[in-house]
């Protein structure tokens, strides 16, 4: 239903009663060229429980939210409290099981033994 070809996620926390205009506006002001097509950007609270995923697809915005009943979703920090990282489709999935998705990585080719 929604392509989405890559993953950027918001270090920090976002306030997440602002709506799809307040969190485009972010995207646009931190990263160059601004929101792309495909693109899903995600936004966690400060205690990591709610997530909202807006999602430009070339027609028009989406906009959805989790929230979690218990338990907090590993979520990258910032010292600044702004910036982003670009994640991949299976770190996205042990982000949303809840798994410290950081570590995986892509695969490298051992050439020291």
């Amino acid at each position: 239903m929604i392509r989405i070809d890559a993953i950027w996620l918001a270090l920090g926390a976002s306030d997440l009663r602002a709506g799809m205009d307040t969190l485009l506006a972010r995207v646009v002001r931190e990263l160059e060229g601004g929101a792309r097509i495909h693109t899903a950007y995600v936004f966690a609270n400060r205690g990591a429980t709610r997530l909202k995923v807006l999602v430009y697809d070339g027609a028009g915005l989406w906009l959805c939210t989790r929230r979690l009943q218990q338990g907090r979703f590993v979520w990258p920090q910032s010292e600044a409290g702004a910036g982003a990282v670009t994640i991949s489709q299976t770190q996205w999935d042990w982000l949303m099981a809840g798994a410290p998705w950081q570590h995986l990585g892509a695969q490298q080719n051992i050439a020291v033994v």
